[in-house]
């Protein structure tokens, strides 16, 4: 684990607050791409590429998106390694792309007096060079809605009336379970450690209540405060119960929350963006300061594919519109045009 300091790789820990809690650096790069270009970035087939981990919670919302939204030949996709140490996030081999081994590398080439963590997921343009946004939040909107026209897929999980909510919502998610799990897990002190996960668990009490009275946290609709909620909850039993000591209750305890976990696995081509066995790698196999020996555990095991019987209880179905925008009357192929990036260190 490290960060960049006037483009220079160091090493350093997880940063702490003065109470000595876990504090998530501050998202820079946050342009947009727009269907019509006004942003500076216009969403077009073949232009943008994504970088991410699998094993990472936020990257998984952008995975989770470009599925839902049908771009998986719109937008490419490069995936790293999921151990996380010295050199923070690594490629497998040179990323063709831009040549970069680490993720670092791609700051570095965006900005070459970047200071800051080199996280992903990175949303890069190939037509620039350069990253464009690198917040999992901004990402999924922008996938939600740019890119319709191209692949009239126009299913809206953000849409204006229920934004409100989605936001309260989402923000609870965040605080409470979303980041609540990491500062339980990298807290330095037990008061930090108890304060945090007592809020982890308020939060999934919470939604567990909440979901017994409706299909999705927002009623009959799925929405984006689901896909937001979703990657924290199918890692949950895997590793934040045990690795990060979030061990009051497993998800499996939940009556509402499993079933609603596996109604949303069960959504087609989720089950794809889930790669449980490199969560543990990840989790178990990075953070050293927390598992000093580096053992993975065998278990638990898991099964998301069960009947989860939302669909009968509350009549809703998944896959409907969440805003019927519009339908169109066939498919249509979208021909992706060969690019070839200029300054690229590889084809």
């Amino acid at each position: 684990m490290g960060l960049l300091i006037d483009g220079e790789w160091r090493s350093a820990p997880p940063a702490q607050g003065d109470s000595g809690d876990f504090v998530r650096q501050t998202s820079t790069f946050r342009h947009q791409v727009t269907a019509d270009g006004s942003s500076g970035f216009k969403a077009a087939p073949g232009r943008y590429h994504l970088y991410v981990s699998r094993a990472c919670p936020w990257c998984h919302r952008t995975m989770i998106y470009r599925v839902l939204k049908r771009l998986e030949n719109i937008i490419s996709i490069s995936y790293v390694e999921p151990l996380m140490l010295e050199q923070g996030w690594t490629f497998p081999a040179a990323e063709p792309l831009t040549g970069a081994r680490y993720v670092y590398e791609l700051y570095q080439q965006a900005d070459p007096l970047f200071t800051g963590r080199a996280t992903v997921p990175v949303l890069w343009d190939k037509e620039s060079h350069g990253i464009v946004n690198n917040e999992s939040s901004d990402i999924i909107r922008i996938l939600n809605t740019e890119f319709d026209e191209i692949t009239h897929e126009f299913t809206n999980y953000y849409p204006e009336a229920l934004a409100g909510e989605i936001d309260e919502v989402n923000s609870r998610v965040y605080d409470t379970i979303n980041n609540g799990v990491y500062r339980a897990g990298f807290a330095p002190t037990q008061a930090a450690y108890e304060t945090a996960v007592r809020q982890v668990f308020e939060g999934l009490d919470w939604a567990e209540e909440r979901l017994r009275r409706q299909r999705y946290l927002i009623g009959d609709l799925v929405t984006e405060a689901d896909w937001r909620l979703f990657p924290s909850l199918v890692r949950f039993d895997a590793v934040y119960y045990g690795h990060f000591k979030c061990n009051f209750r497993r998800i499996r305890d939940y009556s509402a929350l499993s079933a609603y976990l596996r109604d949303l696995y069960q959504v087609p081509g989720i089950a794809g963006t889930v790669a449980v066995d490199e969560y543990k790698t990840h989790y178990y196999g990075s953070h050293r300061g927390i598992n000093p020996t580096g053992i993975i555990p065998l278990g638990p095991v898991l099964d998301f594919t069960s009947p989860h019987g939302r669909d009968t209880a509350f009549a809703s179905n998944i896959t409907a519109s969440v805003t019927a925008l519009h339908v169109p009357e066939e498919e249509s192929t979208v021909e992706v045009p060969a690019f070839k990036p200029t300054g690229s260190a590889a084809e």
